[in-house]
């Protein structure tokens, strides 16, 4: 943790903390000063992790309406949300229906009821920020050829969401950011990644969360940042580019 990047304070909840990148952030915002509530399908991994960085654990499904609803009347008012988890689905691209949908229930209706649930309290308390985990899959055709549709088309229907969403609740001071984490070294990302590929830092993605959550970056709210590539301290020098020229955002161009 930079010195730079301490002394956070309010509640941060995160999803899918048990494991892998929404680990690292809970462990980095905590670091931070943040009081944690991880949240996940498996009870053993998120309880082990708020034990870690004595936070809270929230055992259920981001996909699951009564779930998110009965996390947020136990948590309260939050100060930032991170809609991390998510799944990657079938490699093929026209699997079972059920199981290209549940990709996006996971991936985009877990964060719209995440965000619809906390947003709502953030406009009533006067502001907060929300990062919400996107994919340059969203983005880029893998060089092996889209093999697999629900895991792209979901990471762009929600950065999509997030840039709507950003410019809708900027106004109310709740600040909603896009950001890819980059090719993390995970468990799901090693069985699904072979070959020689250069991984992106662990430490990026948590750096960049704390940094939005303190406030510094909240005209970036509804761009798309990645992690790697847009560090907090190079971030800081490209404001004022970013804004001018319009930069980190999907275009479309003819």
């Amino acid at each position: 943790m930079n010195d730079e990047l301490a002394g956070l304070k309010g509640v941060a909840l995160v999803t899918g903390g048990g494991r892998g990148i929404g680990a690292n952030i809970a462990r980095e915002l905590a670091n931070a000063g943040m009081q944690v509530v991880v949240t996940g399908r498996t009870a053993e991994q998120v309880e082990s992790v708020a034990r870690e960085i004595g936070g809270r654990a929230l055992v259920g499904d981001v996909s699951v309406r009564e779930d998110v609803e009965r996390w947020v009347a136990d948590v309260g008012d939050v100060d930032l949300l991170v809609c991390n988890a998510g799944i990657h689905g079938p490699d093929d691209p026209l699997p079972p229906v059920d199981d290209w949908w549940r990709v996006f229930e996971v991936n985009v209706l877990g964060v719209y009821l995440c965000c619809q649930a906390v947003a709502t309290r953030m406009v009533a308390r006067g502001g907060g920020r929300i990062v919400n985990v996107t994919s340059g899959g969203a983005f880029m055709l893998p060089q092996e050829g889209p093999a697999n549709t629900a895991y792209p088309a979901s990471k762009a229907a929600l950065h999509r969401f997030s840039e709507v969403l950003a410019a809708s609740l900027a106004p109310r001071n709740v600040f909603v950011f896009s950001m890819s984490p980059g090719l993390v070294r995970t468990a799901m990302t090693e069985d699904l990644i072979g070959g020689d590929i250069r991984w992106t830092s662990p430490e990026s993605a948590p750096r960049l969360v704390c940094a939005l959550a303190s406030g510094e970056f909240d005209a970036l709210a509804g761009r798309y940042l990645h992690a790697e590539r847009d560090p907090p301290d190079t971030l800081r020098k490209r404001i004022d580019a970013i804004l001018a020229e319009d930069l980190n955002a999907v275009r479309l161009r003819r």
